[in-house]
C-alpha cells in the first residue's frame, strides 16, 4: 500500500532516494498525481516551510528538502498533462536587471513548486521588458522579483513602470523580495506583496491569488 506519509516525511528528511522509490511505488500502485502531490509533496514542503520560518530549519535543509522532491516530481511530470492535473497558479520569477544574485530566487521557486505552483524561471539579470513579454503572452498570474543589491532595487520599480506603460499591469500580481527589500518599499513602488523569506513568499503569493 502507497505510504504518501512516509512520502512527506522523506522529503521532510532530505531523502531523495526513498522519495523517489516511495513515488514510483505509489504510481505502481495507480495512485491519481495529484494526490501524491498533495498528500506526499505539498504535505511535506509545507512541513520543511514551517520548520524554516520557526527557525528549525536553515537554507542548507531547505534546499535538501525541495532537491528530494524535485527528483521525485520528475517521475509525475510525464503524467501530470495526462490525467489532467492543473497548477494552483503560474509564476514567472526572476533577479532584475543588474543583480545576478539566485540563491534567494531559487529557494522561493523550490517553495513555490513544493506548495503546487507551475514556475517560468526567467533567470538572473532579466530586464523589464522580459518580464513584460512574459506577461503578454498570459501564461502566468503572478510575476515575482528578487534582488539581494540595494543598486538594483530600483530595477523593480522600472519593472512596474514597464507594466503599466504597456497596458499589462492589471492583468498579474507583483511581489517582490530580497535581502534589502521591506514592505515599504513594496507599498512605494506600487506592488502587490512582499516576502521577507521563501517561506512567506509561498504564503503571500497565496494570499494575493486567492489560492
Amino acid at each position: 500500500m502507497a505510504d504518501l506519509k512516509a512520502l512527506a516525511e522523506a522529503i521532510i528528511n532530505g531523502n531523495a532516494p526513498r522519495a523517489r522509490e516511495l513515488t514510483q511505488q505509489a504510481l505502481d500502485e495507480k495512485v491519481h498525481p495529484k494526490k501524491i502531490i498533495d498528500e506526499g509533496f505539498i504535505a511535506g514542503m509545507a512541513v520543511v516551510g514551517d520548520r524554516f520560518k520557526k527557525n528549525e530549519f536553515y537554507v542548507p535543509e531547505v534546499l535538501i528538502a525541495a532537491r528530494a522532491m524535485k527528483n521525485s516530481m520528475e517521475l509525475l511530470r510525464p503524467l501530470l498533462a495526462e490525467s489532467g492535473v492543473e497548477p494552483v497558479a503560474r509564476v514567472a520569477i526572476g533577479t532584475v536587471k543588474g543583480d545576478l544574485h539566485d540563491i534567494g530566487k531559487n529557494l522561493v521557486m523550490m517553495m513555490m513548486e513544493g506548495a503546487g505552483f507551475e514556475i517560468v524561471d526567467l533567470g538572473v539579470d532579466v530586464p523589464p521588458e522580459k518580464f513584460v513579454e512574459t506577461v503578454k503572452e498570459g501564461k502566468v498570474n503572478l510575476v515575482g522579483m528578487s534582488a539581494l543589491l540595494t543598486t538594483t532595487m530600483p530595477a523593480m520599480k522600472d519593472t512596474i513602470e514597464a507594466l503599466k506603460a504597456a497596458g499589462v499591469r492589471n492583468k498579474v500580481k507583483v511581489m517582490i523580495g530580497g535581502a534589502p527589500i521591506t514592505k515599504s518599499y513594496a507599498d512605494e513602488i506600487g506592488a502587490d506583496g512582499y516576502g521577507p523569506d521563501a517561506a512567506s513568499a509561498v504564503d503571500t503569493a497565496k494570499e494575493l491569488l486567492a489560492v
